[in-house]
């Protein structure tokens, strides 16, 4: 299949943010707004590239390993459910309970429900520049997202910048989550914490989750969530998924998970340049964002 030229408009616009047409509609995205929540759901809300799956599968090992239910053997897609795409076709009302949700969504599209502080929602984010690198690099391995890839990566750092790729301007998405953070029942995460510490981020979920694991449990959970287990865990790598949808012979869905990887492919000149667009907005920000591997939270 030949890649059409790189162009924001094969993304297609739903209340003024972007969605891949191949994945979702219009319809489909309608239906949201109401849909009906359970307080025992669970909804991981992340922008792209910010740890989601890493988030997902240590969601999963605290909810399904330690308690051995029938579902430790099934691949992460089938043991989350993704709200605005269609990838499984998942009865979500005949799911018994508690049902994962995953969701690139931003504050205000996700179903009204969840605004009455009903279920729970873990937001996870990560420092732009390494999240805009790790897009970079997805988009290249992501089929239907190579219809408006581009080689050059200082011409997909300007679409970034713009906000014209999937899931949007990543400022307004974090802003959004921030600033109406009283509206859910909500946890904040960071990659980076993540990264740094680990037991301390599966504590604080299990906490918020309200979720008895045993020390050993835990144990295990931090043990099979670190990356390299990850990577190497057939039900949680990606590389189940087929060619039409992911170009294996490019790279890995899992690729790095490291922090300041973004100094290795940006230059001095577009790090500026980065900067000088989101470094006021990021300075308002709760958050103080590490940039390093070294650096301290």
């Amino acid at each position: 299949m030949q890649a059409m030229q790189p162009d924001e408009n094969y993304l297609f616009t739903y209340k003024g943010f972007y969605f891949q047409p191949d994945l979702t509609s219009v319809e489909h995205l309608d239906t949201l707004d109401d849909f009906e929540i359970r307080d025992s759901d669970v909804f991981l809300f992340t922008y792209p590239k910010s740890g989601t799956v890493w988030t997902e599968n240590i969601l999963s090992l605290i909810y399904h390993e330690g308690h051995r239910n029938g579902m430790e053997n099934l691949n992460i897609l089938d043991r989350f459910l993704s709200l605005e795409y269609k990838i499984r076709n998942v009865d979500y009302v005949s799911h018994p309970s508690p049902r994962l949700f995953l969701s690139h969504l931003p504050y205000y599209l996700v179903p009204k429900g969840l605004k009455n502080r009903r279920a729970k929602v873990v937001y996870v984010v990560r420092n732009p520049k390494d999240v805009l690198v790790s897009y970079y690099h997805f988009s290249k391995i992501f089929v239907t997202l190579g219809k408006v890839e581009v080689e050059d990566f200082g011409i997909f750092m300007e679409k970034f910048l713009a906000g014209k790729v999937v899931a949007s301007l990543w400022l307004d998405h974090v802003e959004g989550w921030f600033s109406h953070r009283d509206d859910f029942n909500i946890l904040f995460l960071t990659y980076e914490e993540m990264k740094k510490d680990l037991r301390s981020s599966v504590l604080k979920l299990c906490n918020f989750l309200g979720k008895r694991l045993t020390e050993k449990e835990v144990d295990a959970v931090v043990d099979q969530a670190t990356f390299d287990k990850m990577k190497a865990d057939p039900r949680a790598n990606f590389e189940f998924l087929p060619p039409d949808m992911i170009d294996h012979s490019k790279g890995h869905f899992l690729r790095k998970g490291t922090i300041g990887d973004w100094k290795n492919m940006m230059t001095v000149g577009q790090n500026e340049r980065f900067e000088s667009v989101f470094k006021e907005r990021m300075e308002k920000l709760p958050i103080k964002f590490c940039w390093d591997i070294n650096d301290e939270l």
